[in-house]
């Protein structure tokens, strides 16, 4: 496929607000898409040139890198193409613009396909050391030279990360679905491919190459995370022994860092629940894997908790983030050790365990550990009786946690990678009495501050997200709980998600003055749910022209370890309400 031809369909996708559309524009562009090119066209799509966890290098060209790059291809002045991205606001439309009236010519000028672009695009990203800022430019140089104006808008936000397509991961499987059998009805065995490898593009390719049976066939595969399973949540025992029929057992909710461990031989990679490769962050629990998993090939899931090493006593989530960095590891690594807590396995010596019940998953996990102080299975309890769910909680809040996750250990207790599940349950002391429970939400958009907070934000509109349609509904102001240095925080972040337009995957009746890709995650604690004309979560389900309201939010912490699609659900947010309104009555 020409490069051109591709541009055709992003301008298309530009152009429209609604997901309908968007999934048959991308259907038209399946259609089109060899088996050869299709994961690249899957990648380039999102905005990447590879899976996020696989850690390969990414593109890493600033602004001016590319103006650099436009006024040597164009032979236009710097002070024009600078003149330019003010004008516009957009690196991308500056190379369109700049690219019309380009004074250099070319005499041999190249129709560039998906692949030219693709491959020139991953070597950018691989120049490193001396002097490969020039070779990058270089190289981006070279394909802005046979890109047409249009092909060149696209290319210039490609390579400094802002494509803002909008293009959930959801809308591209239903238009893969679409693509391949004519229908959406596909697109759930298209999703557990996808959360089991976490790679879209490998289940464009495997669908284009092999077909569905090949999909209906996928694999767990030592390497590739899965995405994560997540809880719903309930406020009483009882509630938690009725939805899960008396089949439970209790685990530990800790405060540390969940993430999902594979070993294969002597390599070890650990992956963040937002599937990031974090191995660099933990060299102790790497070699604890080593010695005490007895399995050749496993994927397990724990938590890393950080302790105090004067006392032994548990630290909190943001102490254990201080090991968040490239450098000092080591030392870090004996100021802040952890320990592994372990609650689930999902492949052991060739055996996809994701499709067995929970129990058995359990036994696996305990006949290939050595347990031992610092690496060893979470505390839990298998029981149907509330009372006794009710002292174990009471038990878990006086260790110093968080509260529980209640799993079912019945028939259909399988591994739901991906999924916000009934499976799973958590209990928190925090949900006894009205919303005194944190929510994860995500930041769509801005108001500006005013007198002391000039120049900064003064409320964050923020969103919960809607897995069935794949879009954030607004549910919120948050303008309190601020610290002078999360405000300076919160400028950092979200300047790389700055959008001059409200983000297609994004309802809302409010108008921000600044709005953001749905990127960053925070957590945010409030009074009560309310109903709401203002905002869009669950609008019209509980009473026509409302939708539910968070009453008095205030800003808790920054949740960078959870991806936007691992933010609290308009569903969560809709049965939290309803628990609300029982304990009221």
């Amino acid at each position: 496929m020409l490069y051109d031809n591709l541009v055709k369909y992003y301008l298309r996708l530009e152009s429209t607000t609604k997901r309908l559309e968007m999934t048959d524009i991308l259907t038209d562009l399946f259609k089109e898409a060899t088996a050869d090119e299709v994961d690249k066209i899957v990648y380039l799509t999102q905005g990447k040139i590879h899976p996020d966890w696989k850690g390969e290098p990414e593109i890493g060209m600033a602004e001016k890198m590319v103006v650099e790059t436009l006024t040597k291809v164009t032979g236009l002045k710097k002070a024009k193409v600078e003149q330019l991205v003010s004008q516009l606001g957009d690196i991308g439309l500056t190379a369109e613009e700049t690219l019309k009236g380009k004074t250099q010519g070319s005499f041999f000028q190249r129709n560039l396909t998906v692949t030219d672009i693709y491959s020139g695009l991953d070597r950018i990203a691989r120049r490193e050391g001396q002097g490969s800022s020039k070779q990058k430019m270089d190289d981006l140089g070279s394909l802005l030279a046979d890109s047409s104006p249009l092909g060149a808008r696209y290319l210039a936000r490609m390579v400094v990360g802002k494509l803002r397509l909008g293009i959930g991961d959801m809308t591209i499987l239903d238009a893969l679905s679409q693509a391949h059998t004519g229908s959406k009805e596909k697109r759930g065995v298209l999703e557990r491919a996808y959360n089991l490898s976490s790679d879209l593009g490998l289940v464009a390719r495997t669908l284009e190459e092999e077909g569905l049976d090949a999909i209906e066939d996928f694999h767990v595969r030592v390497g590739s995370p899965i995405r994560v399973m997540a809880a719903q949540r309930l406020s009483t025992a009882e509630d938690i022994i009725e939805k899960l029929e008396g089949q439970c057992s209790a685990e530990y909710k800790l405060d540390g860092e969940r993430f999902q461990i594979h070993k294969d031989g002597d390599r070890v990679n650990i992956f963040s629940r937002r599937l990031e490769n974090i191995t660099y962050m933990y060299p102790d629990a790497v070699q604890l894997t080593r010695t005490q998993v007895t399995a050749e090939d496993a994927i397990i899931e724990g938590e890393a908790v950080a302790y105090d090493p004067d006392t032994g006593e548990d630290r909190p989530f943001q102490t254990l983030m201080q090991r968040r960095r490239k450098y000092g590891i080591e030392e870090m690594m004996e100021k802040i050790p952890v320990r592994v807590y372990l609650f689930d396995c999902l492949y052991a010596d060739g055996r996809d365990l994701t499709l067995e019940p929970y129990p058995e998953r359990i036994n696996a996990l305990e006949s290939i550990t050595e347990q031992k102080d610092d690496y060893r299975l979470v505390e839990r309890l298998a029981t149907s009786d509330p009372a006794e769910l009710d002292r174990f909680f009471q038990q878990s809040i006086a260790d110093g946690t968080e509260g529980l996750v209640v799993k079912s250990t019945g028939k259909d207790s399988i591994y739901r990678a991906g999924a916000r599940s009934w499976l799973w349950v958590k209990l928190k002391r925090s949900y006894q009495s009205k919303m005194q429970d944190h929510v994860d939400l995500v930041v769509v958009g801005a108001l500006h501050g005013r007198g002391r907070r000039a120049g900064s934000y003064g409320a964050l509109l923020v969103a919960a997200y809607d897995p069935e349609s794949d879009v954030y509904n607004t549910v919120c102001k948050v303008g309190s709980g601020f610290t002078d240095e999360n405000l300076e925080q919160t400028l950092v972040m979200l300047e790389p998600h700055r959008l001059s337009h409200r983000h297609a995957r994004v309802k809302s009746l409010m108008t921000a003055e600044v709005w953001f890709e749905p990127v960053v995650v925070m957590e945010v604690l409030g009074d009560e749910i309310t109903l709401s004309p203002l905002h869009t979560a669950a609008f019209d389900e509980i009473r026509e022209g409302s939708g539910l309201a968070i009453r008095f939010p205030r800003f808790t912490r920054w949740r960078e370890d959870k991806s936007a699609e691992e933010a609290t659900t308009v569903r969560e947010i809709a049965d939290m309400y309803s628990s609300q309104l029982k304990t009221l009555s």
